[in-house]
Parts: structure tokens; C-alpha cells; sequence
């Protein structure tokens, strides 16, 4: 393929090129877009965990016998 033939130099060529066709401004704000998305993704992940352990709590089933319940 072609992509594996592209080395160090040819990296740079790219990059120059990208920057010189959108601007500084315009990858910059990109950069910043791509940076919020990967918080919210984190953010999401993390209140689903918090979800699912607060249902498994909420479901989780009380094992003490009948006869020890009123003994506290």
C-alpha cells in the first residue's frame, strides 16, 4: 500500500501542505472540537459505569435470614 511507504519526510510534506490549505486557525479550532469530543466520550463511559453499578446495588437482593433481620 501506499501509506506504508510514506516515511518521516514525506510526514512533514503532508503536514505543510494540510496547514497551508486550512490555516493554523482552522486546525487549531479542529484540534480543540477533537479534544472536547474525547472529554464527553470519557464523561459518557464514566456516568454509564456509575449507572450500571447503582442498578446492580438497586438490584442486588438481601440474603440475611429471617431470623436475624430484627437482630441489629
Amino acid at each position: 500500500m501506499l501509506i506504508q511507504n510514506v516515511g518521516p519526510m514525506g510526514i512533514l510534506l503532508i503536514a505543510v501542505v494540510v496547514l497551508v490549505l486550512f490555516g493554523r486557525g482552522k486546525i487549531s479550532s479542529l484540534m480543540g472540537e477533537v479534544g472536547k469530543g474525547i472529554t464527553a466520550f470519557k464523561k459518557g463511559v464514566s456516568d454509564g459505569a456509575k449507572e450500571l453499578e447503582e442498578d446492580a446495588v438497586a438490584e442486588a437482593k438481601d440474603v440475611t435470614p429471617e431470623t436475624d433481620k430484627d437482630k441489629v
